[in-house]
């Protein structure tokens, strides 16, 4: 599956999911947010969403949201638009959920 926003699949199949630290941290106003999906039986392909939320819980961002083959995929966040502070980032797959906290320093 092609995704614009994730031209950085490698040909690794990863053995676990993992929700990586987003780089550098604290950013201003572009980082990256590495995530890996592993081969879980006979799935072809995994259900991602990928949501940024301030500290109020507030849906901010949803950079990723579809099916994704295995393998490891990185995005670039843009936060130009978005007031300095803490975000929390999370992924929830078919099978995983990880949380992660950033901060935005302009």
């Amino acid at each position: 599956l092609s995704h614009p926003l994730l031209p950085e699949k490698n040909s690794v199949i990863p053995e676990k999911y993992f929700l990586y630290q987003n780089y550098p941290n604290p950013f201003n106003p572009d980082c990256r947010i590495k995530f890996d999906i592993p081969k879980i039986g006979n799935m072809k392909t995994d259900f991602v969403k990928l949501v940024i939320y301030d500290l109020l819980g507030r849906e901010v961002a949803n950079p990723v949201n579809g099916n994704f083959e295995p393998g490891s995929y990185e995005i670039n966040w843009n936060a130009a638009n978005y007031p300095s502070g803490i975000y929390i980032y999370q992924i929830k797959t078919s099978m995983f959920t990880d949380t992660k906290k950033m901060v935005l320093l302009k």
